[in-house]
């Protein structure tokens, strides 16, 4: 089994394809096999750097605070372990926060950044939708959220009827939850949930000096498309894609335009 020891952590990851290398980082929850409709279009042309997150999967979970911040030092750690100086960095949802912090506090070690489904933190585009907060059994008049009163189970099973369209969510996604939560581990769930909530670069945007194409579906229930819009405002190199129809994981669900879209941006020039 691959694991890199990085940041304190036995981090798995997988390796695919040849050429460039372009790191994957997925979100909340999410472990490497969420690239499945990716992995074959984009190994032909990159090398492919996918793992498990912090909390997740067969990457360890430890107990402590989770930052998005701290998460990013995770993946420049693997970048590090694999001899891999410079590349391209994709995220989303959760992984786009993370993918944020790697472009601001390490930029020498980004060639093309790809911002998909994600937030620049709390601030007017509202990044965790009150609905969401309400099924997770967090109490929305408190000053803060309390994120140790959060009900696991709960928050997934609402994060997850979010993110997909409700047509599919019903036929696949709700029948496999049970056991995908089995297989994924609750642990660090709680640990990467207070990262997100967490996160905030809004005021840092503007140092990110990497090409940026920043992707939003406009039916996202989780995370509004108004959050791309500020972030690619922000962002001085920045390209915004809405794609017409597309829920929070439209790279799933609309996966060849989403292929085609990464692959024309990366491959460009």
């Amino acid at each position: 089994m691959p694991t890199a020891n990085v940041n304190g952590i036995n981090m798995y990851y997988k390796l695919h394809g040849q050429g460039e290398p372009l790191v994957l980082i997925m979100g909340l929850g999410g472990g490497h096999g969420g690239w499945f409709f990716q992995i074959r279009a984009f190994r032909k042309y990159f090398r492919l750097i996918t793992f498990d997150n912090r909390g997740v999967g067969k990457t360890d979970k430890p107990g402590e605070s989770y930052t998005t911040r701290t998460m990013a030092d995770d993946t420049i750690g693997l970048m590090d372990c694999l001899g891999i100086d410079k590349a391209h960095i994709l995220g989303v949802s959760l992984g786009g926060m993370i993918a944020q912090e790697v472009a601001i506090n390490y930029p020498q070690r980004v060639r093309k950044l790809v911002l998909v489904s994600t937030t620049a933190g709390a601030d007017e585009t509202s990044d965790v939708p009150s609905e969401l907060l309400r099924a997770a059994g967090v109490d929305e008049g408190s000053a803060e959220v309390d994120i140790r009163s959060v009900d696991i189970n709960k928050l997934m099973r609402s994060l997850n009827s979010l993110a997909f369209n409700r047509r599919l969510y019903k036929m696949f996604v709700l029948p496999l939850s049970n056991v995908y939560m089995k297989w994924i581990g609750t642990e660090g769930l709680l640990g990467q949930f207070e990262a997100a909530v967490g996160h905030s670069t809004l005021d840092r945007l503007h140092l990110i000096e990497a090409l940026t194409l920043v992707m939003t579906g406009s039916e996202d229930r989780l995370v509004p498309p108004r959050s791309s819009e500020v972030i690619a405002n922000r962002i001085p190199n920045a390209r915004l894609v809405k794609v017409e129809g597309g829920s929070h994981t439209f790279l799933a669900e609309m996966r060849s335009r989403f292929n085609r879209e990464v692959l024309d941006f990366l491959g460009d020039g």
